[in-house]
């Protein structure tokens, strides 16, 4: 399987439509099954960052006086990125903010985003909560740290779709698992998951 770039950003708030700004971004790239590169930082965009946000995170406005400015934090880790596919926990958040991040720096978005959130629906139907945390737990894979904050969540969100693709092939007999397949699969209602399977099956064998 080719890399994919797992991401997670702390904000402000809910939207870039709404003036929220990102604080924080965790970056881990996935390749064959293996966490292979990480990037994390703070990033002072200016931006105040509101009490109960404060109590979610633990990143207060104190620790971002000190961060290094957004523009330079987003230029850092699009680079690190590069044109690696793009993988989020409720990925219609996170493309949100990356895409307005980079907006703000004359950078565009050139590569798609998967979603393990509508994965997990499609794949994981019988666990109790989609939660990432508690996906993470139902499924006992490894805790990484304190839940939002970038970097732990970005690498929860890449250990569940390293679990959720070894179950397509070792589960599902689907040989070639990438990006783009997941991104189809993520579209499929869920009634209709068992036949996408199965016709995937199909022409892989």
């Amino acid at each position: 399987m080719k890399p994919i770039a797992v991401i997670d950003f702390e904000t402000t708030g809910m939207s870039p439509a709404q003036q929220a700004r990102a604080t924080e971004i965790g970056v881990v790239i996935v390749e064959q099954g293996q966490i292979t590169a990480r990037y994390q930082s703070l990033m002072n965009s200016g931006a105040w960052v509101p009490p109960f946000i404060e109590r979610l995170t633990g990143i207060s406005n104190a620790m971002l006086r000190s961060a290094p400015p957004a523009a330079q934090v987003m230029h850092e880790v699009a680079e690190f990125v590069g044109d690696i596919p793009l993988l989020a926990h409720n990925a219609a958040f996170d493309q949100k903010f990356w895409d307005a991040e980079l907006g703000l720096i004359g950078r565009r978005r050139v590569q798609p985003f998967a979603c393990s959130l509508l994965l997990s629906r499609r794949l994981l139907p019988m666990a109790p909560s989609h939660k990432l945390g508690n996906l993470n737990r139902w499924a006992r894979l490894p805790d990484t740290g304190q839940a939002h904050r970038a970097l732990a969540d970005a690498e929860m969100a890449a250990n569940l779709t390293c679990f959720m693709t070894a179950l397509l092939r070792e589960r599902h007999g689907i040989a070639r698992v990438d990006h783009a397949l997941l991104c189809d699969l993520q579209k499929v209602p869920a009634a209709k998951v068992a036949q996408a399977l199965q016709r995937i099956r199909g022409h892989s064998g």
